[in-house]
C-alpha cells in the first residue's frame, strides 16, 4: 500500500543541523509533488516547503528561507529535508506529504498522502 516514512528527526541544540528523510513505499515519488510540514503543540499544521515533480521548483515559508533545502532522489524513492542553524522555534513534528502532480502548495488538503511524522526538538 501507499506509505510514506519519515526519519531523521531527534534533539539538538540552537544552531545545530538535521537531515530529515522520507521514503516512499507502494509508489513512485517521480509523478508526485513532496511536500515538509510541520505541527508545535498547540498550534495547526504549517506548510515549511514542497518540490514540484517534473522540474524541482522549490518553495520554502519565510520563517526557514536560507536555512532549510528540501531535495528529492527519484531514484532512491525518497525526499529530504536539510535544516540548518535551526531555532527552538523550529521545534514540531515534522511530516512529509505527497500528491500526484506538479505543484508548489502549502496547503495541507493539496496533499492526499502522509507520513506519521518525526519529531524534532531544538532545546539547549
Amino acid at each position: 500500500q501507499v506509505q510514506l516514512v519519515e526519519s531523521g528527526g531527534g534533539l539538538v541544540q540552537p544552531g545545530g543541523s538535521l537531515r530529515l528523510s522520507c521514503a516512499a513505499s507502494g509508489f513512485t515519488l517521480d509523478d508526485y509533488t513532496i511536500g515538509w510540514f510541520r505541527q508545535a503543540p498547540g498550534k495547526e499544521r504549517e506548510g515549511v516547503s514542497c518540490i514540484t515533480s517534473s522540474d524541482g521548483r522549490t518553495y520554502y515559508v519565510d520563517s526557514v528561507k536560507g536555512r532549510f533545502t528540501i531535495s528529492r532522489d527519484n531514484a532512491k524513492n525518497t525526499a529530504y529535508l536539510q535544516m540548518n542553524s535551526l531555532k527552538p522555534e523550529d521545534t514540531a513534528v515534522y511530516y512529509c506529504a505527497a500528491n500526484q502532480g506538479d505543484f508548489l502548495s502549502d496547503y495541507v488538503e493539496e496533499y492526499a498522502y502522509w507520513g506519521q511524522g518525526t519529531q524534532v526538538t531544538v532545546s539547549s
